[in-house]
């Protein structure tokens, strides 16, 4: 009944299914797109772009070396430990071309997270940046990792550059620490020892894990999903089929703002893009908007990929406001709820509307967007090709159109399961493959979707769901107001009550009375917050994602409550 439902709803040209199999394992892909596109850039950063063709031979040289220089076998786990740099491609592709399996770390990770993630992993090998190599130094003598690979930020330039660029990071920014790893290997080392050397191509079944993709660990421990080869070229042909008729081959500029690392950069601009042979403008610190700016307006980039919380920053940025978007025909946004104010002033800033879609890390991560022709804002689409989408009420039974309850997701990208979690997985994927996604959602008679909110942060006022993102979408719309968050928190009379955080834009004035005003205007009455704090920053994810789970703990600590 559910496929024959959404191949109504398919736009034309938009097919209803995919092959997973088309492709054996993303080496062939690789290969595939690197003869394809050998004369087409496929990444630039720090005023240097690599072609495909270059990426093919220094991913091949990365490759050799692994295999010469190092006993890791196939199934071995190498972490990397880059931020956007001409690095971080170069690495993983050779990585997977030697077989191995690549865990994805955050550059910002403390030391008791690079020690979890690289024990819990089994990491033997690390690639890392020289400015946390002191990190390094002092966690994998804790954990099984053999083999360190550190680069410095412009490795991959031109020498006298590099030289320069190295230097001022290192010696007048000061932004590299002591570090003693006597055993470490220069990454310019390890490509010039392996220019030129055979690479014994590995061969995985697509069913093999090519990537451990660890969750932000929001509701305790970081898990691992395993996320096969066939799960990757599933989601890249997914996005493909979707983007098919305004990305053109080989010929758009992408601006990747989104750290690589994370699975919804990951996926699109290192897997998708380089399907289509595309060229990504690679945004090694998004946080600072005056040299993100500056590096825009040096591209007519034609697709932008980013999240509600940099939409805000960017449309605030008078530098951004002038640029020339006469080329920008695609912005897509995910990772996070996409208030209905932010998407009109980025059309209006920009001239391009933004298609919102939704996915997670366990489903590697794409699995509903709205087509580029066909959207619907305040939606977060229909499913991709060959992906099935249900609701469920809190005893597992499907719920009918238009009713709310917990999303599912059934379809090949969906991941293998956690890395030596079985009961996690079995908690999260049922026996017939249906993910539980923790998200709060209905489906509309149309087919396409509305995420309502998390699960977990949903808020229980006298015995009424009141589910944050709404009230963050009403407050969002206030004049004055740059962020917002809303949480619960424990009440004896009503369970819980709301607590609202607001910042304001620079320069703005506002008061408890202004936002107080705005909502009971604008919401019914169990929905209105009984406190308002207002803060000059809201704690978020490394890409943004705005982390009410910590303005809760705050608020128990305060109330004497242990989480």
């Amino acid at each position: 009944m559910l496929e024959n439902f959404w191949k109504d709803k398919y736009p034309s040209g938009i097919p209803s299914e995919i092959n997973p199999d088309d492709f054996p394992n993303i080496q062939a892909v690789l290969k595939q797109s690197c003869q394809r596109f050998a004369d087409k850039p496929a990444f630039s950063n720090l005023g240097q772009t690599l072609t495909y063709g270059e990426l093919y031979t220094l991913s091949g040289a990365f490759a050799a070396w692994l295999q010469q220089h190092t006993d890791l076998v196939p199934g071995d786990r190498i972490a990397v430990q880059l931020p956007n740099l001409l690095q971080y491609p170069v690495v993983v592709f050779g990585a997977i071309r030697a077989g191995l399996v690549v865990v994805n770390t955050n550059p910002l990770y403390t030391t008791r997270e690079m020690e979890h993630q690289f024990n819990d992993s089994g990491a033997k090998a690390l690639v890392c940046l020289a400015n946390m190599a002191h990190l390094v130094e002092a966690v994998t003598p804790k954990t099984c990792v053999k083999h360190i690979i550190i680069t410095e930020v412009a490795d991959l330039l031109p020498p006298l550059k590099r030289l320069l660029i190295n230097a001022v990071v290192k010696y007048i920014k000061k932004m590299v620490p002591a570090y003693h790893l006597p055993k470490a290997v220069k990454l310019t080392q390890v490509l010039k020892q392996g220019h030129g050397q055979p690479v014994k191509e590995a061969t995985p079944d697509s069913s093999e894990v090519a990537v451990l993709q660890y969750t932000g660990g929001t509701t305790g421990i970081a898990k691992g999903a395993m996320l096969t080869h066939r799960n990757l070229i599933a989601n890249m042909l997914q996005s493909r089929a979707l983007m098919a008729a305004n990305l053109n081959d080989g010929c758009e500029i992408l601006i990747t703002p989104l750290p690589l690392y994370h699975i919804y950069a990951f996926t699109f601009h290192c897997m998708s893009m380089m399907l289509l042979g595309n060229h990504n403008i690679l945004i090694t610190n998004p946080r600072d908007l005056p040299a993100m700016v500056k590096e825009l307006s040096r591209w007519k980039f034609s697709a932008f990929v980013g999240l509600n919380t940099l939409f805000v920053s960017l449309c605030n940025n008078e530098g951004f406001r002038k640029l020339d978007f006469s080329a920008l025909k695609v912005t897509l946004s995910g990772g996070m709820a996409l208030q209905q104010a932010v998407a009109e002033r980025w059309n209006e800033v920009t001239g391009c509307g933004i298609c919102e879609g939704y996915g997670m890390t366990e489903t590697s991560p794409v699995a509903t967007v709205n087509p580029l022709f066909h959207n619907q804002l305040g939606t977060i689409g229909i499913p991709v090709p060959s992906t099935l989408c249900k609701v469920i009420d809190d005893a597992g039974n499907e719920l009918a159109l238009g009713a709310v309850g917990e999303l599912c997701i059934k379809g090949p990208q969906v991941m293998k399961g956690y890395w030596q979690r079985q009961e996690a997985t079995d908690e999260m994927l049922d026996a017939d493959g249906w993910l539980k996604t923790g998200d709060i959602a209905l489906i509309q008679p149309d087919g396409y979707l509305k995420i309502v909110d998390r699960k977990k942060d949903m808020i229980l006022v006298s015995g009424f769901n009141v589910y944050p993102n709404e009230l963050e979408d009403v407050l969002a719309t206030l004049p004055g107001v740059l962020q917002c968050a809303a949480i619960g928190i424990p009440d004896e009379r009503t369970g819980e009550v709301i607590k609202i955080f607001v910042v304001a834009k620079p320069g703005v004035t506002l008061t408890k009375e202004q936002v107080m005003d705005h909502m009971r205007a604008n919401v019914t009455g169990y929905k209105v917050p009984k406190a308002v704090e207002f803060r000059t920053s809201l704690p978020t994810t490394n890409v943004g994602k705005i982390l009410r789970r910590e303005l809760r703990d705050e608020e128990l600590k305060k109330l004497g409550i242990k989480k």
